[in-house]
Parts: C-alpha cells; sequence; structure tokens
C-alpha cells in the first residue's frame, strides 16, 4: 500500500512531487489580494493548478522518514532520493544525506537510464508512446480532482494567522451535502473534514490538514483508509511565483484484503532546481554524465 494509492484522500495536497507540464505554467505571478472569498478559492485552484503542471519541469530533493507506528521510539527509516521528472512520471534517484551519490556506478546507471528514457520521449518512440498517453490521462484526472474539490466542500473563513512575515486566512473545509460525486475517487471528498491556509496575497495554497472522517473503501471495496486518518501538507514560495510543497505527513491505518496496514511518512521537499522538459533535461544530464572527474567530490552538497 503506497501513497499513490491514498492521492486522492489528500484531495488538497495536490501537489506531491511527481506530475505536471512547462515552465510557462510558472512564469507569471499569482493575483493580488482577492477580497471575494468564492473568487478566491477560484484563483487559489487555478495557482494549484500551475504549480502542479511545474512539477514536471523542476527537480528536488526528497528525504522520507517512514514508522509503521507513530509512537515508536526507535528511529524512523530514511530514504534520501534526488527527485526527477521523467516524462510519463518521476525517477527517484537514491542519494547520501549530503545529497551526493552513494554508489557512484549505481548513480551514473540510473542517470544513463533516465536519458535514454527521455530520448525515447523526445523521439516519439513508439515504445514510450503508451507511456505518455497513460500520464496524460493521470494528469487529467488529477485535474479533474482538483476542479471537483472546489465544489465537494464548503469553505468558512475562520481566522488570519501569522506565518514567518505573512498573513495566512484559515478556512475550514466541511464536505458540501450538495455535491455529488461523479467517481470512486470524488466520492472519498464525503468523508474528509479539514482545514486550509491560504496566502490571499499569493492566491496560493500554504497549507492544509484534514481527517477521515468515515472509513473510506480502496482497491474496489478490497480494502479500507480507516476514520482518525490524517493528512497534513505545508508549501511554501519556494522560487519567485512557484509554490511547492516543503513537507508532507500521512498517518494512514486501515486493511487491504485481510491484513492491516499502518502508514507513517513524513516527507521533507528541498532544493527545487529547474530542469526543464525532456529535451532540455536530456541536455542537463548529458552534461552531468559528461564530467571529467566522475567522482564524489565532484557533486555539491544538495541539503536534503
Amino acid at each position: 500500500m503506497r501513497k499513490p494509492a491514498l492521492a486522492p484522500i489528500a484531495l488538497l495536497f495536490l501537489t506531491a512531487p511527481g506530475h505536471a507540464a512547462a515552465q510557462s505554467a510558472v512564469s507569471a505571478p499569482g493575483p493580488a489580494v482577492v477580497s471575494e472569498p468564492s473568487r478566491l478559492l477560484d484563483h487559489v485552484i487555478a495557482n494549484q493548478k500551475k504549480d502542479e503542471a511545474a512539477l514536471e519541469v523542476y527537480e528536488c530533493m526528497e528525504r522520507l522518514e517512514s514508522r509503521k507506528n507513530p509512537n515508536d521510539s526507535a528511529p524512523a527509516s530514511v530514504k534520501i532520493t534526488r527527485v526527477i521528472p521523467s516524462g510519463t512520471g518521476m525517477d527517484k534517484i537514491p542519494v547520501d544525506p549530503d545529497g551526493k551519490p552513494a554508489d557512484l556506478a549505481a548513480y551514473r546507471s540510473r542517470l544513463e537510464s533516465l536519458e535514454h528514457a527521455l530520448a525515447l520521449i523526445v523521439n516519439n518512440n513508439r515504445t514510450q508512446r503508451d507511456a505518455v498517453e497513460k500520464y496524460a490521462k493521470k494528469k487529467k484526472e488529477r485535474n479533474d480532482l482538483i476542479d471537483a474539490a472546489r465544489n465537494a466542500f464548503l469553505f468558512t473563513f475562520v481566522a488570519r494567522e501569522p506565518r514567518g512575515d505573512r498573513i495566512l486566512a484559515k478556512y475550514e473545509m466541511a464536505p458540501n451535502p450538495a455535491f455529488k460525486p461523479t467517481s470512486r475517487f470524488t466520492s472519498i471528498f464525503t468523508r474528509v473534514h479539514g482545514y486550509v491556509w491560504i496566502d490571499e496575497d499569493a492566491a496560493e495554497l500554504a497549507r492544509v490538514e484534514g481527517d477521515v472522517t468515515e472509513d473510506i473503501s480502496i482497491g474496489l471495496f478490497l480494502g479500507k483508509i480507516y476514520k482518525g486518518s490524517h493528512f497534513m501538507q505545508e508549501r511554501y514560495e519556494v522560487q519567485p511565483g512557484l509554490w511547492q510543497p516543503s513537507f508532507t505527513q500521512y498517518d494512514f491505518d486501515g486493511r487491504k484484503l485481510f491484513s492491516g496496514f499502518s502508514i507513517h511518512e513524513r516527507a521533507f521537499y528541498s532544493n527545487y532546481r529547474y530542469i526543464g522538459p525532456p529535451k532540455e533535461a536530456i541536455e542537463a544530464i548529458q552534461k552531468e554524465l559528461a564530467l571529467a572527474d566522475w567522482n564524489k567530490s565532484s557533486f555539491a552538497a544538495a541539503d536534503p
């Protein structure tokens, strides 16, 4: 049971490194303050899709901490990866705590494989065509979920709260009784309650957290996410006009078939860096592979 299966439950998480489109999607700054709540939320939804699209041309570093039990005193399992858009998803290449290759030969092999996969996409190779089409379908479905979230919830203003030098507007997010789900995924929205924090100046989602209020059936009803499961995400402007997650947390319990599962993960994201669509990404990777001195000291620490 991995996070992709849980993504619809995390509704307005709507951006976790793994999706998207082109650089132009992040070039326009967000609008100034929108005082009317309905218009503000419409702008937030539009910007959320723009930010989602940007992930297809930005790489980042991910530090994933996992526990089977949130109260476990043992050290969490930690995985640190360089997350690079592959044209059909995201390629995660393991690195050490300094953000450098832990195994140079394995690291180079993964980069070479990614270069090959990107070249197939650029050349419209038949072997990658189905994967590209499938990925495009998933992106459309995800955008449809973002649009559905706008009507699936009633957003009630709660207060304005400071975060650093910014002021965020906090809204309660409750299921809209008039909402009619159109799919198994959108029906999940009726079983979630939470809060969103919006940066009104940028019309961007800055934080979201929520709880599952009723058990949710998953996997053609062969499993469940239990009531009380929790999720949250923090988002910041990582570059001018570009808002992305810096931290996410999932605390989900449930069962799949006849076995219980428990997912307690914290992910930290940093070092967002433009790498471009496949054609540009290939050039960046080729330049990296062509380093005359292919050794660990050639890599700058990435501060994961």
